[in-house]
């Protein structure tokens, strides 16, 4: 038996609202408050609902199209908050053009001119290597929604990213929490994300009063000969907060070939909680950010401002997902702490 399509009325119903207003917040109506549009948006999405929205942009001149530029789809992040971004977007009766491999400033810059010559009504941005002059000089054409943690976002420009000071603090404060002391911290990219979960990193140590100086290392295997050479043994890390999964994963391949024991001898938690801390043995501590939640957050805005409403600036909350490269003998499913 074929299963009947939602309608705009099933919406309304699941919703708690009226038809009207679902047509008015899927239309990006600037009379819908911008939490009941993401209400609304959620319920249609959940149903599976698909507005029929051709003939609308047609009398409308819309072209119904958003382009996503990504620095790279192979990458988790990106594919996660790309994943959002479209999920949202078919809800809405939009159609997400993606366009990735873009880690440099030049290519990014021509990338974006290129969506908008295409007629784009809107643009999504997960990288944070745009120019900001460009990227404001851009959006008086174009309503732009950066993904991430740029540097400085004009005024004119919506935003969506995560809380890295908090990440940051969550890792610190776990592994404090279960005893160590001596933590330090494998360092990432010079961008802005990894420059505040440092900047996080130092001041989390500081105010809980361990160990000095604090220790910072830039790649896996210096800490690795930190740990392991008799001159700076006693002084080395027992726990390590790495800038992202990729890293961890690298110390701790490192680890085990050097004979280390996970946890017993080194604690390692990770950033992003890719796939790849599960595939770990034993599995990999990791904060989380929502990046598919993300992407949805990132085309409600940007619905909103294609409506004629203001940029927003939206900061998601990490939580931290514990496991066995922070607990001995973990076998139960991961523990979750959202809060410091």
């Amino acid at each position: 038996m074929t299963r009947r399509k939602p309608t705009i009325i099933d919406v309304a119903e699941h919703a708690g609202v009226s038809k009207s207003l679902v047509s008015l917040a899927l239309r990006g109506s600037t009379g819908v408050k911008t939490e009941t549009r993401q209400h609304i948006l959620t319920v249609a999405q959940a149903l599976g609902y698909r507005s029929n929205t051709w003939a609308r942009n047609l009398a409308q001149g819309r072209s119904g199209m958003i382009g996503v530029l990504l620095n790279d789809i192979a990458s988790a992040y990106h594919t996660d908050i790309a994943q959002g971004i479209d999920a949202a977007a078919s809800t809405v009766g939009l159609t997400a053009i993606l366009s990735h491999g873009h880690r440099d400033e030049e290519t990014l810059t021509a990338r974006l001119d290129h969506m908008q010559d295409l007629g784009a009504d809107g643009i999504i941005v997960v990288s944070a290597a745009l120019n900001p002059d460009h990227l404001a000089a851009a959006a008086t054409r174009t309503p732009i929604v950066v993904v991430g943690r740029p540097a400085t976002v004009p005024d004119t420009v919506g935003s969506v990213w995560n809380n890295d000071e908090l990440g940051a603090r969550l890792a610190v404060e776990h592994l404090a929490g279960l005893g160590h002391t001596r933590i330090a911290h494998l360092s990432g990219s010079p961008r802005p994300a990894s420059r505040a979960r440092l900047a996080s990193f130092h001041t989390t140590m500081t105010e809980l009063a361990l160990a000095e100086p604090h220790q910072v290392f830039h790649g896996a295997h210096a800490l690795i000969h930190a740990m392991t050479d008799v001159a700076t043994a006693r002084t080395a890390p027992t726990a390590v907060f790495a800038s992202n999964d990729r890293r961890a994963a690298k110390l701790h391949a490192a680890a085990l070939d050097a004979g280390l024991r996970i946890p017993d001898d080194l604690a390692i938690v990770g950033y992003d909680n890719t796939e790849l801390a599960t595939l770990l043995r034993p599995q990999l501590t990791s904060v989380d950010q929502p990046r598919r939640d993300m992407g949805q957050r990132a085309l409600h805005t940007l619905v909103d401002m294609m409506g004629g409403q203001p940029p927003r600036r939206d900061v998601v909350e990490p939580r931290l997902i514990a496991r066995g490269s922070t607990l001995p003998g973990t076998n139960t499913p991961p523990a979750t702490r959202t809060t410091p």
